[in-house]
């Protein structure tokens, strides 16, 4: 089972509607390069208005809550998201665990809400610089994975896709070697295998983020078990992104 490259932009709190011209663009150039699964997760605000602009691209969001409904002031449940047009959700990023207290548990709680209102996942894991140099970066990843992700998830390869982002690289500019990425994705894949099963586990794609940007996308790409990028600060811009994009299709097609 082969995907697609998925480049999926997040937009962070970035944006308003003056950045919808942006959005076209992408979603115009992606129309032109379909070897390459894109995607923007933009703010909330901007979660209806893109859809509607969106011919090609697919649309998703940042978080969601874990309950339905009910007195959460200034949250947002999964049936919302989808209500204005998301398709997917990221879920368990490092800033909502870092800036929001964010538990495995929670994450794992949000990810059943999301898959009950139809979304697909992308269920970030990382870790932080002083628990790579303490060389316990992989049993760290593997054990927030253990806990964050689904039990079960029928078609697993087309509904879950899973983002490795090391904080230390998230908007630092700096970016894991691809040693460090092939060895991270490779324990994340044996786990996923063990989880849903040689088929659907062996294809779900696990993206890299953390600081990606057209000039390195190629070779991060190109890197075992990378199925694709999660971008922050590059995909703000048409222009950056879309080379990011480029990059993948000329991967597919090499």
């Amino acid at each position: 089972m082969a995907l697609r490259p998925y480049i999926v932009g997040n937009w962070k709190m970035n944006g308003t509607r003056s950045m919808l011209s942006e959005a076209r663009s992408i979603d115009r150039s992606a129309q032109r390069l379909m070897k390459v699964e894109v995607a923007l997760a933009p703010p909330y605000t901007l979660i209806h208005p893109v859809h509607r602009e969106a011919e090609q691209i697919g649309v998703g969001a940042q978080d969601c809550h874990h309950e339905v409904e009910g007195a959460h002031t200034g949250d947002i449940s999964a049936t919302m998201l989808a209500d204005a047009g998301a398709k997917f959700v990221i879920l368990g990023h490092s800033e909502r665990r870092q800036n929001h207290g964010e538990t495995d548990e929670l994450v794992n709680a949000k990810c059943h809400a999301a898959i009950s209102a139809g979304l697909k996942l992308i269920v970030c894991c990382g870790e932080a610089e002083e628990t790579r140099n303490a060389g316990n970066a992989e049993p760290f990843v593997i054990a927030q994975l253990r806990t964050s992700l689904p039990e079960t998830l029928d078609d697993a390869a087309e509904r879950l896709a899973v983002a490795y982002e090391p904080i230390w690289a998230i908007g630092t500019g700096r970016t894991a070697t691809t040693d460090d990425i092939a060895a991270m994705h490779g324990a994340i894949r044996a786990l996923l295998v063990e989880r849903f099963g040689e088929e659907q586990g062996g294809a779900v794609r696990i993206l890299y983020g953390g600081s990606v940007k057209p000039e390195n996308a190629r070779e991060i790409l190109e890197t075992a078990d990378v199925g694709g990028a999660l971008v922050g600060g590059a995909s703000l811009t048409a222009e950056s992104f879309l080379g990011i994009v480029a990059a993948g299709a000329d991967v597919q097609e090499s």
